[in-house]
This record gives structure tokens, C-alpha cells and sequence, in this order.
């Protein structure tokens, strides 16, 4: 299968990996040091399982690389409009799209630019980073979840969704297909919506998060507030989707850190707007109170695009 990987990150570039060593056609699209090291040395995998691509397609132009039969959209959220403009020559006649991101609106956001039909709606549960250009720290899939997980926005079953994970799982990524992807999406938005909103603001692991009790109580307020949005628009999560998302983070490593965490100790931009952003948004549309996530965003503003400068 020939595959573009749209934003070759921790995420995409483990992913990609995979699929590359498994014998698929795969392209990277990258930028900056990332993408000079990669044309230069190839891109290396270490951590939980190490990997070396020595010859490997990468570009920023995805014209070098031509219709695909599947792209994989791994780019971060505030990326998304950009990246999604710039698909067009990845596009044949039956692609479609596969985004992972975080967030509830991307299928909606990538769709609206590319056309409706040809996104596949998908979460990924697994950690990685880019360590140094061309270099992915993988740090392991998240104890009881899949590698990542996909399926027709709006819901119903998918020959093609079916098709693709076969793929990945042939590739060693563990892959689940959902008919109801609407409940899927807003359970991990729950989850990483709340570790995001409690592990940046605090600058702590989930570790010291979940095991002092004032900060545990944020957690789990920045939790709940996702959930009643998402039952106030008519999603189907079960009644017990906060409890169960508290005790999935119990029982993950505690050394562990959301990407928002890791963006902000690196001066990085942050996803703010996608995460907590969203829920104060859908908060105030519905009707429901987001008292956490409306602090969370006033204190991590200033660092949205990155540590500002001194007296800025």
C-alpha cells in the first residue's frame, strides 16, 4: 500500500516507521531539522522498540510524492488547516484521509477544506517524541488501548477503515475500527483533555497529578466537564466514562507526561485552542459550566505560541 504520513512527529514517525519496515510505500512529510536529517541519515526509533530506516522518502513537498492510496494525518491541531491545504496532490480518485490528532473537530476541519467523505475520524494512544532531528522516542502503547484506533465519522461500518487496519496490524501497530466513532473520539477527548489541562497547568507527571488530592480533583473536574459537553450534544458515553477515564490513569505509568506538558517545557506552541479551548467553546454553546478549563486557559495563554520572550 503506497501511504503519505502528513507530519512525521513522534507520532507519524512511528507509524510510518512501521509500515515502512513492513513492507509498504511510505512517505514522509516533514519540515525544518526534522526533515534535513531524515534526507541525510534516516530516521531512528528508540525506547520501548527500537527501529532504523536508512533510506527513506521524506519532503516538504507533497507533490514529490503523488496520489497515495491512504494519508495519515498526524500533524498538531493548530497545524491542521495548513496541512490539510496542502493534501491536494496526495489525492487520487479513492483516497482517504486517516487523522489521529487530538481533539473532537478534526475529521469536521480537515473535511471542510478537502471535501466531505474522505476522512477517516481516529485516535492514537501511544507516546512519542522527537528526541533529536530524525530521532523518535517511543515510549510504549498505553496499557489497555490500541496503538491507535479509526472510523467513519458520523458512524457505521467501513470496508475501507477494515481494509487499512489490516494493514497497520500486519505492520505490528495494534488498530481498532469503531462503528460508533463519535463515542470513541469524545472518551480519549476526556481523557487527554484532562491530563492535558492538569499535567500543564501544574508542570507535573501524572504521577504527582493523580496522587495528591487537590490536584486529582482538577483532574478529575477537567474530565467531567468534557464528558457533560459531549452527553449535552447528544454523545453516547456511558455513565461511567469519568470514573473509568480516573482509573485508566491509575494504572498507566506515573512518570508519564501529555503532549501539552512536553510542548510547554520545550518552548513549543501548544494545542490549547484544540483542547481546553474547544471545551470552553462547546461549555458555553451547551449551556455547561467549564470553571477548570476556562482557568487552564487563562494561565497557559501567554505560552500558546511558545515561551514569550522575556518582557513580552
Amino acid at each position: 500500500m503506497k501511504i503519505a504520513v502528513m507530519g512525521a512527529g513522534g507520532m507519524g514517525g512511528w507509524l510510518g516507521a512501521k509500515l515502512a519496515v513492513a513492507g509498504n510505500e511510505v512517505g514522509f512529510i516533514a519540515r525544518g531539522a526534522h526533515l534535513k536529517a531524515m534526507r541525510t541519515s534516516g530516521l531512528t526509533v528508540s525506547g520501548a522498540e527500537s527501529l532504523r530506516l536508512s533510506d527513506i522518502a521524506a519532503t516538504d513537498k507533497p507533490d514529490d510524492i503523488g496520489p497515495v492510496d491512504v494519508v495519515l494525518f498526524c500533524v498538531k491541531l493548530y497545524d491542521t488547516e495548513s496541512a490539510a491545504s496542502a493534501l491536494v496532490p496526495l489525492l487520487g480518485p479513492k483516497t482517504f484521509v486517516v487523522t489521529v490528532q487530538n481533539g473532537v473537530e478534526s475529521a469536521d476541519r480537515i473535511g471542510q477544506i478537502i471535501g466531505n467523505g474522505k476522512t477517516l475520524a481516529g485516535a492514537a494512544y501511544f507516546p512519542a517524541n522527537i528526541a533529536a532531528p530524525g530521532e523518535i522516542t517511543y515510549v510504549g502503547r498505553i496499557q489497555g488501548k490500541p496503538h491507535i484506533a479509526f472510523g467513519e465519522p458520523g458512524n457505521g461500518p467501513s470496508e475501507r477503515a477494515h481494509e487499512f487496519a489490516g494493514i497497520c496490524r500486519a505492520a505490528g501497530i495494534d488498530t481498532d475500527v469503531f462503528d460508533d466513532t463519535e463515542s470513541m473520539i469524545w472518551e480519549k477527548f476526556c481523557l487527554i483533555a484532562g491530563t492535558s489541562a492538569a499535567t500543564a497547568l501544574t508542570r507535573q507527571t501524572v504521577g504527582m497529578v493523580r496522587s495528591d488530592p487537590d490536584m486529582r480533583w482538577m483532574l478529575s473536574e477537567a474530565i467531567a466537564e468534557a464528558a457533560r459537553i459531549g452527553r449535552k450534544l447528544g454523545i453516547a458515553l456511558h455513565d461511567e466514562v469519568e470514573s473509568q477515564t480516573l482509573a485508566f490513569i491509575d494504572n498507566n505509568p506515573p512518570n508519564g507526561k501529555s503532549s501539552q506538558l512536553i510542548d510547554l517545557e520545550r518552548g513549543r506552541r501548544l494545542e490549547l485552542e484544540g483542547l481546553s479551548g474547544v471545551v470552553i467553546r462547546l461549555g458555553r454553546q451547551t449551556g455547561v459550566p467549564t470553571p477548570v478549563h476556562c482557568t487552564v486557559y487563562a494561565a497557559l495563554k501567554p505560552f500558546v505560541d511558545g515561551t514569550p520572550a522575556p518582557g513580552g
